[in-house]
C-alpha cells in the first residue's frame, strides 16, 4: 500500500487503467442527485479528482483528501488545466480531527475506499468523523462491493467458504479478500460488505439511510431487475445517508 500511494506511475496511469467503467459516471450522478443544494463537500479518498472537478463544475466547492501526495499531485494539475479552483488536504481517513466540526454540507466516499480501511474498528472511526464533519441533514454519499456477489460462480463460492472457514479458526476477518496486484502494487485487502453489515454500521455511527441502490455490470452500472435478490445479485451498492437534522 505504502508503495502504491508514493509511485507517480500509479497515479499517473490511474485513470487510463480504470477508462470504461460504467460506475465511475453512474456514481457522480448519484452524488449530485443527493447531495443537494451545493456547497462545500468533503471528497474523502479523492484519487486522481474525478468527482472533485465533477462537483467543482456542478458549483460545488469540494476538498479533495487523499493519503497518496502522488494523487493529490494529480488533482492539483487537472483543476488547474481546467480552470478549477480545487482544495486539497493530505490526510488518513480515520485521522481527520484536523477538519472542524460541522464544516460540511455533503461527503462522498467513492470507488468502495472504505472496503480499503482495515478493520472494523477503524472503520467505525471514519464514518464517525464523517458525521462530525457534517452539518445537521448533510448528506454523505457512499460506494460498498457486496461479498454475496460472489455466490454467482463456482469460484466466488469457494472465496466464500474460505472467508468462512479462515474467520472460524481466527486466520482471518469476515469479509476480507486479498484483490489481485494492480498497477504494480501488491496485492491489496479489501472489505466486502453485505447490505445487512454496512446498514448497521452506518446506524451505528448516527446516520439516516436514504437510499441504497444496487449495481450491475452492465453499461449503464446498473442491476437488471433490481426487485429480485438484489442483496445476492448486486455487484454493489451505492448509498446516501444523512445526519438527523435534530
Amino acid at each position: 500500500m505504502w508503495d502504491y500511494l508514493h509511485d507517480p506511475a500509479a497515479a499517473d496511469g490511474y485513470d487510463a487503467a480504470l477508462a470504461g467503467t460504467p460506475l465511475l459516471a453512474y456514481d457522480q450522478d448519484f452524488v449530485l442527485e443527493h447531495c443537494r443544494p451545493a456547497g462545500r463537500i468533503a471528497d474523502l479518498g479523492c484519487g486522481t479528482g474525478r468527482l472533485s472537478l465533477t462537483l467543482a463544475r456542478n458549483g460545488h466547492q469540494p476538498l479533495a483528501v487523499d493519503l497518496s501526495p502522488q494523487m493529490l499531485r494529480v488533482v492539483g494539475a487537472r483543476a488547474a488545466a481546467a480552470g478549477l479552483e480545487i482544495k486539497r488536504l493530505q490526510a488518513n481517513l480515520v485521522e481527520l480531527d484536523c477538519l472542524a466540526d460541522q464544516s460540511f454540507d455533503h461527503a462522498a466516499c467513492l470507488f468502495s475506499t472504505l472496503g480499503l480501511i482495515e478493520g472494523d474498528a477503524n472503520r467505525r472511526r471514519f464514518l464517525t468523523h464523517v458525521r462530525r464533519i457534517l452539518r445537521p441533514g448533510g448528506v454523505f454519499v457512499l460506494h460498498i462491493h457486496n461479498r454475496w456477489f460472489h455466490l454467482g460462480t463456482s469460484h466466488g463460492r469457494r472465496l466464500l467458504l474460505k472467508d468462512v472457514f479462515s474467520s472460524i479458526i481466527g486466520k482471518g476477518r469476515r469479509g476480507d479478500f486479498l484483490m489481485p496486484a494492480h498497477q504494480g502494487s501488491g496485492p491489496l485487502m479489501m472489505h466486502l460488505f453485505t447490505r445487512r453489515e454496512v446498514g448497521r454500521l452506518l446506524a451505528s455511527a448516527g446516520f439516516e439511510l436514504i437510499e441504497m441502490r444496487p449495481l450491475g455490470l452492465g453499461p449503464d452500472g446498473r442491476l437488471s431487475n433490481a426487485w429480485f435478490f438484489a442483496s445476492q445479485r448486486a455487484y454493489g451498492f451505492l448509498i446516501a445517508a444523512r445526519r438527523p437534522a435534530s
